[in-house]
C-alpha cells in the first residue's frame, strides 16, 4: 500500500467508511463492455446493410477494427488496461463466420469463436439482436411492421438471438443478458398509435413465447424517446416498455441518452426498481440528443452510481456501456468509458451512507448539505489509484502513453 492510500484510508476512516470493504465491492461490479465502440457500428456480416435506425457514428480516426480478429485484439488490450474482470456486449451482426447468413437464420455456432475467447479470456457475454442495418429496417420499423411478413423475419431473428443468448449464458456460466432495442416510430404524425403498439406487443409476445432458463438468459427491453427518422413517434417508448417489463416479468433497459435532456436516470432508478425485478442500464452520455459521447465522471454519471449504492440495486441492475465515437481513439474510448463508470461506483461507495440517510429521516437537511459538499473533498483519488495498483494497471501519465503507443499501433490498419 502507498502512502497516499494509507492517508485516505485515515480521512475516510474518519467519516466512518471503510477503503478495503468498497474496494472489495468495487472488485465485484462488472461492467458489460459494448462491441460497438471498435468497429463504429458497422458489424462482420458478409453482405452489405444500410444504416438505418438512427446509428450514426461521426469521424474518421484511424485504426478501425475491420475483422472480428481485429476487434478482439482491440478489446483485449482495453480489458488489460481496466481493472476488474468484466463482459462483453456482442451485437447479433458481429457473427464470426465465413457463412452469410440472413438475420433469420443464425445460429450459435456463428457466435462460437467469441464464446471460445470469452472463455479463454475470463470475461461473461451479453447480447443483443440487430433490428437495424438490414433492408428489412428502411422504413424504420421492423417488429411493429404492417407487414406480417417483415414482422415474421424480425421475430425469427429475435427468437435465434434468445437461443444463441442462452447458449452463450450456458456455456460460460453466466447468465446472458440479451436485449431487445427496435428504431420502430414515426418521421411525421402518425394518426394510429395503437395500431403500431399493438403489432410490437404481439411480436414481441411471439419472441418470448419459448420461456428459456433465467440461469442462461436474461431477457430486456429497451425505451427510447425518438430518434433520426422517428421524430414524431417512437412506437417503444418508456411507458410502453415500464408497462410491457411489469407485465411480462422481463428486465427493464434504461439508456441515459434515450430520455429528454432535463430527465434523470438516476431518478427513473428507484421509481421503477418497486415494479421491475431486473435492470439494465446502457451507460452513456448525450450532448443535445442521443449522440452517444464517450462517458465522463460528471455529474450525471455521479448521481447514477449513487442511486445504484444507496437504493441497493447493484444485485438487481446490470451495468453496460453505450457509446460511440470515430473522432477519438476507439480503444482509449473504451478505457475511458469503464473506468469512469467504475470511479463513479466508487466515490459512492466510499461516502458514508448510513449518516447521510440519518441525517435525511431527521428532516436535518443543513447536515446533509453540508456533509455532502464536504465530502468532495476527500481524496477519492488514492483510493481509486490504489484499485489500479492492485490490478497491475497504469493511470496519469504512463495511462496516457500506454493508450498513444497502441493507438500508433492500429493505425497503421489505415
Amino acid at each position: 500500500m502507498s502512502q497516499s492510500y494509507d492517508l485516505a484510508r485515515a480521512a475516510f476512516a474518519d467519516w466512518g467508511v471503510e477503503t478495503e470493504t468498497a474496494l472489495a465491492a468495487l472488485a465485484s461490479i462488472p461492467i458489460s463492455v459494448h462491441c460497438w465502440q471498435g468497429d463504429d457500428v458497422g458489424g462482420f456480416e458478409k453482405k452489405s446493410g444500410t444504416s438505418g435506425g438512427g446509428i450514426q457514428a461521426t469521424g474518421n480516426h484511424p485504426g478501425r477494427a475491420r475483422t472480428p480478429d481485429e476487434l478482439r485484439a482491440d478489446l483485449d488490450f482495453a480489458f488489460s488496461q481496466i481493472p476488474g474482470k468484466h463482459r462483453l456486449n456482442l451485437h447479433a451482426f458481429y457473427l464470426d463466420t465465413d457463412e452469410a447468413p440472413d438475420r433469420d437464420a443464425i445460429e450459435y455456432r456463428h457466435f462460437a469463436p467469441w464464446v471460445d475467447w470469452a472463455k479463454e479470456s475470463g470475461l461473461g457475454l451479453d447480447f443483443n439482436p440487430t433490428f437495424f442495418a438490414h433492408a428489412k429496417a428502411d422504413d424504420n420499423l421492423t417488429l411493429s411492421h404492417p407487414d406480417q411478413g417483415i414482422r415474421d423475419f424480425w421475430i425469427e431473428h429475435g427468437r435465434r438471438c434468445r437461443e444463441i443468448a442462452a447458449r452463450m449464458g450456458a456455456e460460460l456460466g453466466s447468465p446472458a443478458v440479451n436485449n431487445i432495442w427496435v428504431p420502430d416510430g414515426s418521421k411525421d404524425i402518425p394518426v394510429d398509435r395503437m395500431a403500431a403498439r399493438r403489432r410490437l406487443e404481439g411480436s414481441l409476445d411471439a419472441m418470448f413465447a419459448t420461456p428459456l432458463p433465467k440461469t442462461q438468459l436474461i431477457d430486456a427491453v429497451e425505451s427510447k424517446l425518438f430518434g433520426i427518422g422517428v421524430e414524431a413517434m417512437t412506437v417503444g417508448s418508456h411507458e410502453f416498455y415500464l408497462g410491457y417489463a411489469i407485465r411480462k416479468g422481463t428486465a427493464l433497459c434504461l439508456d441515459m441518452g434515450h430520455f429528454h435532456p432535463t430527465e434523470s436516470v438516476a431518478d427513473k432508478l428507484s421509481a421503477v426498481a418497486l415494479s421491475v425485478d431486473h435492470l439494465l442500464l446502457h451507460v452513456s452520455r448525450p450532448m443535445r440528443w442521443d449522440s452517444d459521447h464517450v462517458v465522463l465522471l460528471n455529474d450525471d454519471l455521479l448521481a447514477m452510481a449513487q442511486e445504484l449504492v444507496f437504493a441497493d440495486l447493484l444485485a438487481k441492475t446490470s451495468i453496460g456501456l453505450d457509446f460511440f465515437d470515430a473522432t477519438i481513439s476507439r480503444t482509449a474510448a473504451w478505457v475511458m468509458g469503464v473506468r469512469n463508470m467504475q470511479k463513479a461506483l466508487l466515490r459512492a461507495l466510499l461516502l458514508p451512507q448510513a449518516r447521510l440517510k440519518d441525517a435525511e429521516a431527521r428532516l436535518d437537511f443543513t447536515a446533509r448539505l453540508v456533509a455532502t459538499e464536504e465530502l468532495k473533498d476527500l481524496p477519492f483519488a488514492a483510493v481509486w489509484n490504489e484499485f489500479c495498483a492492485r490490478a497491475d494497471v497504469p493511470v496519469g501519465q504512463p495511462l496516457l502513453t500506454t493508450l498513444e503507443g497502441y493507438q500508433t499501433k492500429v493505425s497503421a490498419r489505415r
